[in-house]
């Protein structure tokens, strides 16, 4: 089941993303939808809230951002809503290899402003399947919630570089005894392509 996992995550991060043209004339405050792809590292904090055992991973996100709104606000909180879907694959490699595979639903506030940068925040949660073998965390089936923020920087328009941290949250929410969560820490880059 494990490997069936791992696979269609890969697959679906495998996709290609749809090509930007420089004679697309999308940007940030004319885009309808944002593909992007993540990759970095993250450290669970011992002492943190019950966290107890140190976990580290190597991330692979692949994200769609869908814009919900118009551009809103003035001076400098002016952005955009934007509902995010994310298909994560962490790949622990301390304190043992394993994968954790599953999904998440994140709500963003992106900030527009007239240069090439465009910062973010974004929470939410999602469900994932974590094989690491803890009897401290008593469930392979748990939840996430975090968030974080980052920022985009466009290259030309229609396409960007991104950098962001986020906070980590992972239990079985209660489901299972015992409950050791997973608080942990992400930096993140990518790249996004807007359409």
């Amino acid at each position: 089941m494990t490997r069936i996992l791992i696979l269609a995550a890969l697959a679906v991060l495998c996709l290609p993303f749809p090509a930007a043209r420089a004679d697309d004339g999308v940007d940030l405050k004319s885009a309808g939808y944002e593909y992007t792809l993540l990759s970095g590292y993250g450290i669970t904090h011992r002492g943190f809230g019950d966290t107890r055992t140190q976990v580290q991973t190597v991330d692979c996100i692949g994200r769609f951002g869908w814009f919900l709104s118009r551009e809103l606000g003035s001076g400098w909180y002016t952005g955009r809503h934007e509902l995010l879907v994310e298909l994560p694959v962490h790949t622990v490699v301390d304190p043992r290899v394993s994968p954790m595979v599953g999904g998440y639903l994140l709500g963003s506030w992106k900030f527009t402003s007239p240069d090439n940068w465009a910062p973010y925040v974004f929470a939410g949660g999602g469900i994932l399947y974590v094989d690491l073998g803890l009897p401290t965390m008593g469930s392979r089936l748990d939840f996430s919630y975090q968030g974080g923020a980052g920022v985009q920087y466009f290259i030309r328009k229609g396409l960007a570089l991104s950098l962001e941290y986020r906070y980590h949250h992972i239990s079985n929410a209660g489901t299972a005894t015992p409950n050791e969560p997973l608080n942990s820490s992400k930096i993140l880059m990518g790249v996004s392509v807007f359409r």
